[in-house]
C-alpha cells in the first residue's frame, strides 16, 4: 500500500474516532484495514484506486450506524448545502445515494420536482432514459445530470413503494426557491397563517418579518403551518420556538454516548408569547419541525392538529477529514422538555427506514388514529400533565385523517407528467391581464373563480399532447382534485406562491387540517385540552 493511501486511511479512520490517542481496540481496526490494503495494493491481480477503496470501506462503515450519518466528497460538498443556503436552478430535491440506489429525501417545495408530485421516499432508477440504478452513480454524476438551466427538461422515472410499476416524471427545471416561508396571509378574522417550508440560514429573519405584518393586519392568534416541513438548521428551529415561549423555558436539550446533556433554553424577546397557537404537522415534518412542535406540545403552548410528524430525533456534527470530504455523523439525541425522544427506529436497515412513511398509509395510520402505536411506550407529561410519547414522532393533539378516495392513476399521471403546471402557466399567458381586473385580490379569486369546461377541455388537450391518454372515468373521480390544483397553480402564476396556499388550504378535500386548525380556535378544544392564551 502507497505511503499516501495508508496515511489516507489512518487519519480518515481517527477521524471519525472520538477519543485521541486511540484505544487499543480502535487502533487494531485500523492496522487491520491498512494490513488488508498493503496487500490489495502489492497483490491484487488488477490495479486498484486507493482512494476509491477507502471511500467505500467509509460508506460501508456508516451504513452500520445510523440512516443519517453520511459520508461527502470532497468535490460534492459545497452542493449539498445550496438548498437551505444557496439559490441554483435545477429540479428541486435533496436526496441520499443509498447502496447505489438515489433516494428521495425532500422534493423542495415550490420546485419544480415537488410541483408535479415527486415526493419523500422515490427512487429514481432512470434518467433521461438511462439506468442509473445499481451504476455506482456518484452525488456529484446526479447533479451534473438534473441540473441545468431554467426551462430546460429532464426525463425521471422513479419506484415509489406501493406501485406495481415505474412511474415516469417530466421535470421543467427552475430556479429553486430559496426562502422558507412559503406563505402568510391573514386566514380568519383575528387568525394569521405562516407556512415554513423548512429551516434554513433565512427563516428566522423571513419568519419574525411576516410575524410583525400579520399583527399589523390585526392577528391575534396563529396558525404556524409545519406539514411537509424536513428541518433544516437546528439553531433556526430553536430561534423560532423563542418566539413563542417565555423566559428560560426549555426548548430542547441534546445528549450522546459521548456528548455530555446540553440544554437550550428561551430568552426573554419572544414577538408571539401570547396569543392563541395551533401547530400543523403531517408525516412529512421532521427534526427541527419536530423540535418546535414538542416544546409548543410539551410546555401547552400551542395545539397540534394532523397527523404523526416523521421521527427524526438525531443530531449530526461534521466532521472534515484530511482530503477535504467529510462525514455528518450522528453525535447525539434530543429530547423535547418533557424528556421525549421522539427518533423513529431504524433498526431494520436504511431501505426499511426509508419506506416507513409509506408503510404507515398501508397500516391504515394515515387514515385512522387507533392504528398508530408508538415504539415507546414509556409515557411523559405536559406541563398540564397531558400524556405525550416518545419513540416515533410526535402525536398530534387533533388528528386528521387524508381522504385516499378522490384519487386516480389519471390524477397521478397528470401531476407527475406536469400537465396541470403546463396548463395553468398557458391559461395564465393567455389571461393574465383579464385575471388582474376581474379579481382585485388572491381572497376574490378563491371565491369567484371556477375551473369552466373550456379549461377541463384544454387540461384534457395538454394532457394527451404529453402523452397522457383521456381517461373519463379517472378524471371523474379526481375531478375536484383536478381542479383545486389548476385553480391554485393559477393563483400562484398570477400573484404568488403565498397565493397557491391560500387557495389550497380551505378547500382541500384530501387534507383538511388547515380547516381543523381554524375550527379547533372557535370551539371549545383548547379549553378542554387545557391550553390558553399565554
Amino acid at each position: 500500500m502507497t505511503t499516501k493511501t495508508s496515511f489516507l486511511l489512518a487519519c480518515s479512520l481517527a477521524g471519525l474516532l472520538p477519543l485521541a490517542p486511540l484505544r487499543a481496540q480502535d487502533a487494531a481496526a485500523v492496522s487491520k484495514l491498512q494490513a488488508l490494503l498493503y496487500q490489495i495494493d502489492h497483490m491484487y491481480v488488477d490495479s486498484v484506486d486507493d482512494n476509491k477503496l477507502v471511500d467505500k470501506a467509509i460508506v460501508s462503515m456508516l451504513e452500520e450506524l445510523d440512516p443519517h450519518s453520511v459520508y461527502i466528497p470532497k468535490e460534492e460538498l459545497e452542493e449539498v448545502n445550496e438548498p437551505l443556503k444557496g439559490n441554483f436552478e435545477g429540479v428541486g430535491i435533496q436526496f441520499n445515494i443509498v447502496r447505489d440506489t438515489i433516494y428521495v429525501v425532500d422534493a423542495i417545495a415550490g420546485g419544480p420536482s415537488e410541483r408535479i408530485g415527486i415526493r419523500s421516499g422515490d427512487r429514481i432508477v432512470t434518467i433521461d432514459g438511462e439506468n442509473i440504478a445499481g451504476t455506482g452513480i456518484k452525488n456529484a454524476d446526479v447533479m451534473k445530470r438534473l441540473r441545468g438551466k431554467k426551462g430546460t427538461k429532464v426525463n425521471v422515472s422513479v419506484v415509489r413503494q406501493g406501485e406495481h410499476a415505474p412511474l415516469d416524471f417530466t421535470i421543467t427545471r427552475d430556479k429553486i426557491p430559496i426562502y422558507s416561508v412559503e406563505a402568510a396571509y391573514m386566514a380568519a378574522p383575528g387568525v394569521g397563517y405562516i407556512k415554513v417550508s423548512r429551516f434554513s440560514a433565512t427563516t428566522t429573519k423571513e419568519f419574525r418579518e411576516k410575524l410583525e405584518l400579520l399583527k399589523k393586519e390585526g392577528m391575534q392568534d396563529l396558525v404556524l403551518d409545519l406539514q411537509g416541513n424536513g428541518g433544516g438548521y437546528l439553531r433556526s428551529a430553536i430561534e423560532m420556538a423563542d418566539e413563542f415561549l417565555g423566559d428560560r423555558k426549555l426548548i430542547v436539550y441534546t445528549e450522546g454516548r459521548s456528548t455530555p446533556r446540553e440544554d437550550t433554553y428561551a430568552t426573554s424577546d419572544g414577538r408571539f408569547e401570547r396569543g392563541r397557537l395551533v401547530v400543523m404537522v403531517d408525516e412529512g415534518s421532521a427534526s427541527a419541525s419536530e423540535i418546535v412542535t414538542g416544546a409548543m406540545q410539551d410546555w401547552d403552548r400551542g395545539l397540534v392538529v394532523g397527523r404523526r410528524s416523521f421521527g427524526k430525533g438525531l443530531v449530526q456534527r461534521p466532521v472534515m477529514l484530511p482530503d477535504g470530504s467529510a462525514v455528518r455523523l450522528t453525535v447525539s439525541r434530543y429530547y423535547t422538555p418533557s424528556g421525549r425522544c421522539i427518533q423513529k427506529s431504524y433498526a431494520n436497515g436504511a431501505e426499511a427506514y426509508a419506506h416507513e412513511r409509506a408503510d404507515r398509509l398501508k397500516k391504515g395510520e394515515l387514515t385512522s388514529a387507533d392504528s398508530i402505536h408508538f415504539q415507546d411506550t414509556v409515557r411523559y407529561y405536559t406541563m398540564n400533565k397531558r400524556v405525550v410519547y416518545g419513540g416515533g414522532g410526535i402525536m398530534p393533539d387533533v388528528f386528521v385523517p387524508i381522504d385516499t378516495t378522490l384519487s386516480s392513476e389519471y390524477f397521478g399521471q397528470l401531476v407527475r407528467k406536469g400537465v396541470i403546471n403546463n396548463t395553468a402557466i398557458s391559461y395564465v399567458d393567455k389571461h393574465r391581464t383579464e385575471l388582474l381586473q376581474r379579481f382585485k385580490n388572491v381572497e376574490q379569486f378563491r371565491r369567484e373563480f371556477r375551473v369552466d369546461q373550456a379549461l377541463t377541455d384544454a387540461l384534457v388537450a395538454q394532457a394527451e399532447k404529453d402523452g397522457v391518454k383521456p381517461d373519463p372515468a379517472g378524471l371523474a373521480v379526481s375531478k375536484s382534485l383536478v381542479d383545486l390544483r389548476l385553480k391554485a397553480l393559477i393563483a400562484r402564476d398570477v400573484w404568488d406562491t403565498s397565493a397557491y396556499w391560500q387557495v389550497i388550504n380551505p378547500d382541500n378535500p384530501v387534507d383538511q387540517s388547515y380547516q381543523r386548525a381554524l375550527q379547533v380556535l372557535n370551539d371549545d378544544t383548547f379549553q378542554r385540552m387545557r391550553l390558553a392564551a399565554q
